[in-house]
């Protein structure tokens, strides 16, 4: 597998440390992060800001960085759109260490964005994750799967094959 994809829910302890579960990290691990030896330009960590538009946080290894640079390439250079957004972006982000137990330390001003105390909530979107407060992000969940649900006929409109899913 080389997404992420899946929710799974970590206890966060006193210390700031977090479990990465097992299947995000052998993703990271195919993206250039192995055992917390470097193989790729972020020097073995992981990316790790504020998502713009959720109190959660967004996460991933080079793929992650790739996407992000693929972005600012289509704005013209110096332009306002570029600078905000590499600001948003790159000027938030932390990169973070895996321990030999699997665990990250996440920094209080990206604790205190995510409001995260006591369990965490790491859920796969493709090329990257995010994590959440768990009750939070189960209202969110809620909220996009009724959107996704209101939005199905533009979904069923790009289907190849055009026949309609079933299980809806």
């Amino acid at each position: 597998m080389d997404r992420f994809v899946s929710t799974f829910t970590n206890k966060l302890d006193a210390k700031g440390r977090v479990s990465i579960p097992a299947p995000f990290r052998e993703v990271l691990a195919r993206d250039g992060y192995s055992g917390g030896q470097p193989t790729g330009p972020a020097g073995g960590g992981i990316y790790c800001y504020p998502a713009l538009d959720t109190p959660a946080l967004d996460a991933g290894g080079e793929s992650l960085a790739s996407k992000i640079d693929a972005l600012l390439t289509g704005l013209s250079d110096y332009s306002d759109e570029r600078d905000q957004l590499s600001v948003a972006l790159y000027g938030d982000v932390h990169i973070l260490k895996i321990d030999g137990d699997g665990r990250i330390v996440l920094p209080e001003e990206l604790k205190r964005h995510a409001k995260l105390e006591g369990e965490v909530t790491f859920v796969g979107l493709g090329q990257k994750f995010q994590i959440w407060q768990p009750q939070a992000f189960e209202a969110y969940r809620a909220d996009a799967r009724g959107r996704a649900r209101d939005h199905r006929q533009l979904f069923a409109g790009r289907r190849s094959g055009g026949d309609e899913p079933s299980g809806g």
